[in-house]
Formats: structure tokens, sequence, C-alpha cells
């Protein structure tokens, strides 16, 4: 059955959420060119600017961290669609400088795609951009084929407060691509979700079970099984993520806990709690931990949970100031 959204001609969609939310958040971003959504107060030009892109309908991302600290420009899509390469050349037009800028890429095929194309038009156009591909997703066992989740926002944050700080952009581009190898991401799905245009749903999850290792467009996970509590599924997932990185007894981490839509906060607290008891008996300090919705997929019921070794570099870049519609550190 269709889900109930309150929407108008699909074909407006994109646009009209754009719109509304730089609405309501005119004191950080607003629409520039082509549905371009920008930071309301420039960065200084001698600082490295980073833009992303991606599909819409996962909001907050990624529009939702363009702000002081953060994101210069995200490129939105259409609904779960990467943007076509032409609008993303407008962005790195639109920031181009002599300081570069780092080019923040979510490993999906549309993205992908989309972002080779654009490099080799920026290479002829002599424009100083550099790119990190976000690839954290566990459940795939070939790092290159692994998809990018919702770490892309402790990427985001630890590059973007490098670039505040002026470090150059190789400087900002080592920066990112050291969360990157540092992150790992699983996610569980309870419920699927639908497509806001059609109201299609784009996977199906049987009642009375959940999906380790489903992907936020509904990519297939190899873990149906049955539902399990909070403490029997943090059990599940994080000896996992700690397992791929390699994290042992006296390493910091970072733990998220990305709602991806009809999952309450209620239980995104009570997962976090049992994966600060697991860390606890580990040896293994939880340096710094969050919950909420973070990038979501329509009211898909579930949750991401991400890791990222810390260091104290990094704990001082995810602590530095940043002003976003989504996440603001003051």
């Amino acid at each position: 059955m269709a889900k109930k959204k309150w929407i108008n001609d699909p074909d407006n969609l994109v646009g009209e959420l754009l719109e509304g939310m730089a609405l309501a958040n005119a004191k950080t971003i607003a629409l520039e060119g082509n549905n371009l959504v920008v930071r309301a107060t420039p960065k200084a030009q001698d600082k490295v600017a980073i833009v992303t892109h991606g599909g819409s309908g996962h909001e907050p991302a990624l529009s939702g961290y363009v702000g002081d600290g953060m994101l210069d420009i995200s490129v939105p899509g259409e609904i779960f669609a990467a943007p076509g390469p032409p609008r993303v050349l407008e962005a790195l037009r639109l920031v181009n400088r002599d300081a570069g800028i780092l080019f923040v890429v979510l490993n999906h095929a549309g993205d992908v795609l989309a972002a080779n194309m654009v490099m080799q038009m920026v290479e002829k156009e002599g424009l100083k951009v550099k790119q990190v591909l976000t690839h954290e997703d566990i459940s795939d066992t070939d790092p290159a084929e692994r998809r990018g989740l919702s770490g892309c926002l402790i990427a985001i944050k630890c590059a973007g407060a490098a670039a505040e700080q002026g470090k150059s952009l190789d400087e900002v581009l080592a920066i990112a691509q050291r969360v990157q190898d540092n992150m790992a991401t699983l996610a569980v799905a309870t419920s699927a979700a639908t497509h806001p245009s059609t109201g299609d749903v784009i996977a199906e999850v049987p009642e009375g079970e959940m999906c380790v290792g489903m992907g936020q467009h509904g990519e297939a996970g190899g873990g149906m099984q049955d539902m399990k509590s909070a403490d029997d599924t943090a059990d599940i997932m994080l000896p996992l993520l700690l397992e791929d990185r390699g994290i042992q007894a006296g390493d910091k981490v970072l733990v998220m806990i990305n709602g991806v839509g009809s999952t309450t906060l209620m239980e995104q607290y009570c997962v976090l709690r049992r994966c600060k008891q697991i860390l606890d008996e580990k040896g293994i300090e939880m340096a710094r931990a969050l919950c909420g919705e973070f990038l979501t997929v329509q009211e898909m019921g579930g949750f991401q949970m991400v890791i990222c070794k810390m260091d104290d570099e990094l704990l001082e870049l995810w602590d530095a100031p940043c002003d976003t519609p989504a996440l603001s550190v003051k």
C-alpha cells in the first residue's frame, strides 16, 4: 500500500523541499543557481572549499550539513538519484579558488559515475579539485564495493574543521581519508521505505524479522533473521565493526547511531547504552557519541551503527565549532 505523504506534484518535489529547507534555515544556507545549497555566509577565499553531491530523500543529509565549519555547497539530485555532472561542475566553478576544493563522494553507483565525469571536466578546466570517496559499509567484504553510508558526516565534519583552520587541500584530503580509513558502518532494517514520488515500496522486510546489512536504498543485505532486542542487536553489530577496523583495548572511538526514518530516539538510546557496555568490557573508550537522524531513508525502520577510531587531532576537529541546519557545535 502506498505511504501517505504530503507532497504536491512529484516533478516539483525536490525544488519545493529545498525551498522550504532554505526558508527554515535562512541564517545558515541559501539556494543559488540550479538548486545549489550554499552557505549563507561564504567561506574566505583563502580556505579550502568542500563540496558534495547526492540524491534527495535522505534529509537532513546531505544539504543539512552546509554551513560554517562543514560543507560549502551541496548539490542535491532527484529522490534517491545522483545529480547530473553539469550541476556539480556549476557548484565547483562557484567556489573555485587557489586554495582548492575537496569533493566528497559517497560510494553508490550513480554518485561515482557522475563524480568520475565531473573530475574529467574539472581537469579540462584546470580547477583545483581533489576527491575523497567514503565507503565504510562493512556488509560487503570487498572494500572497493562498500557503500557510503552515514559515516560521511564524520568525514565532512573533520575535513570542514581542518579547512576552517586554514589547512592546505592536501592536508584536508588526508584528514578526510584518515576518517574514511578509521570508520566502519553497519545497518539494520526492520521495515522498508517507499519512494515519495511514486509511493512504491523500495524493499521488503518480512514481519517479525530484521535485515542486518541492508543499504540505504533497499539494497540487499545478508543478515535476514528474527527480530532481536536492543541489546542483542548491538551484540551482533558492534563486535563486527570493531573487528573490521582492528580496534583494540586502549583505543578511542566515536559511536554514532543514525536512525533511518521511523526508529525512535528511545530505541536508539537503548542501543547506544549497550554499545557503551560492550566497549567498557573490551577496554575501549567511547570518546564521543551521538544519536539521531542524520541520514534517513524516508520512513524506513532501523538504524546505522557507525564507529570511527579517533586520535587527538580528529577529536579536536570533531569538537571544533560548526553551524549547519542539521549539526551545530558551539
